[in-house]
């Protein structure tokens, strides 16, 4: 199983390229006639753009997942989101384990940085709670959901809508077979369900909190004060990211998007439209509909997105803090970075800086070149390539107007989403030789 790891790839290659094979599969296997309920061959750029979007967990479609995808096309783009939102490294540890085959350090250490922990000791045990814990989690939110879709949809499609939204949720991939209620409606027929909503919602900041805290969590408990920093960092700027969004939407759209609803249904819908932009794509209320400071805030928390070593894209949640703690020391005329009495490490806020420009560079290239090709307003150009770089997969709408050349370019936004940023963090993070002679140093203006 691991022979292929005896190349000359290097760990974040071998991630890249597997991710790859995977997204070229899934949209072979998409394209088939099977696969659409017209029994017709779909064009391999459509199910290609599925594939891709299904496997790095973002949700934006060409085609409204219901209508258009037969059973076994709805089973492989569901088995792509369960591969891609654990890790297919995660996929191939456990046949592995199953096979009762012995994993050597260089597997573990791929499995290291697939996994988002720090150490590569205890990587196999971590593997097996990821595992453990993916697949007990996704089985709650079902049984949950299931009280809510059976009575509506029967036995057994309210029970296959309960597992495929479970894990499309805790996934972060924002798939929805509710076009049965109209295409592209995602959870809107459902904005007023509680139980739906905070299942969603629930899902959604357990898979984007990263296995790295769950390990914490369960090693823990509730002891905030032995948590890594890590950990501490994520659960803080997390809780504050949902409860501050919230409390935006709720004032933002009180009187847009969120008109037609009781009290009860705005506050759902705040908290709501708070956590998906990080970074699920479900939504109860019309994308399209949010008014312009509501669609900014999106692209903001869509921007930021999830936590490292989980389900969710983004810059990440440990970024925006390492770069925002470093605004505040640098104003303040600090040498050092500290954040619960700890200090951070020079090289973090090099690579927080290098990914948060890297993000920066190619979401104004992309808008820039689909504005130029396609009439689109920039605002949606812009929102959907934030979306799509970013894994989330919330649209004003444009997504099924895209032609060949953007559908290109958001392909590869949402590839290099789930595997662009990590593979450069990891390349920033290698240790290479110190050049030996150092430049004269001269001073130039800043600001």
């Amino acid at each position: 199983m691991f022979n292929i790891l005896k190349t000359k790839l290097t760990y974040a290659q071998f991630i890249a390229l597997g991710y790859l094979l995977i997204i070229l599969l899934g949209g072979l296997l998409l394209s088939l006639p099977i696969a659409s309920r017209s029994g017709q061959w779909t064009p391999y750029i459509n199910s290609l753009f599925t594939a891709t979007s299904a496997t790095c967990v973002t949700g934006l479609v060409v085609y409204d997942t219901f209508t258009h995808w037969s059973l076994f096309g709805q089973l492989v783009i569901i088995s792509l989101i369960q591969i891609g939102g654990i890790g297919f490294m995660t996929i191939i540890t456990l046949f592995s384990m199953f096979l009762k085959r012995h994993i050597g350090l260089h597997e573990r250490r791929l499995l290291m940085q697939s996994a988002g922990t720090l150490e590569v000791g205890g990587i196999v045990r971590l593997i097996k709670k990821i595992a453990i814990g993916t697949f007990l989690l996704e089985g709650v939110g079902a049984l949950l959901l299931a009280t809510r879709f059976i009575p509506d949809m029967g036995y057994l499609r309210g029970s296959y809508n309960a597992v495929f939204h479970s894990i499309s949720a805790f996934c972060n991939a924002g798939f929805d077979l509710m076009g049965k209620f109209g295409q592209y409606s995602s959870l809107t027929t459902y904005a007023g369900d509680v139980v739906v909503n905070i299942t969603i919602m629930m899902l959604i900041v357990v898979g984007g909190i990263g296995f790295l805290v769950w390990n914490d969590i369960l090693k823990f408990g509730i002891h905030f004060k032995k948590f890594q920093l890590h950990t501490k960092i994520v659960l803080v700027s997390t809780g504050l990211l949902i409860l501050i969004g919230a409390f935006l939407f709720f004032i933002l759209e009180y009187n847009a998007s969120f008109a037609g609803l009781n009290m009860v249904e705005k506050i759902m819908a705040a908290f709501f439209q708070s956590i998906t932009p990080r970074t699920a794509g479900f939504n109860t209320v019309d994308i399209a509909a949010l008014s312009e400071s509501g669609s900014l805030l999106t692209m903001i928390l869509m921007f930021i997105g999830g936590s490292p070593g989980s389900t969710a894209g983004g810059i990440k949640t440990t970024t925006f803090v390492v770069l925002l703690m470093g605004f505040i020391a640098s104003s303040r005329h600090n040498a050092s970075i500290n954040i619960f009495k700890r200090r951070m490490d020079e090289d973090v806020v090099k690579q927080a800086s290098a990914i948060a420009t890297i993000y920066l560079l190619v979401v104004l290239l992309s808008t820039l070149i689909i504005a130029a090709i396609q009439p689109f307003e920039m605002k949606q150009v812009l929102f959907e390539v934030i979306s799509a770089i970013a894994t989330v997969g919330l649209s004003t709408g444009i997504t099924t107007s895209l032609n060949f050349i953007s559908r290109i370019i958001i392909i590869l936004l949402m590839y290099g989403g789930r595997v662009g940023i990590l593979t450069l963090a990891l390349v920033l993070a290698e240790k290479r030789e110190n050049v030996l002679i150092n430049r004269p140093i001269e001073k130039i203006l800043i600001g």
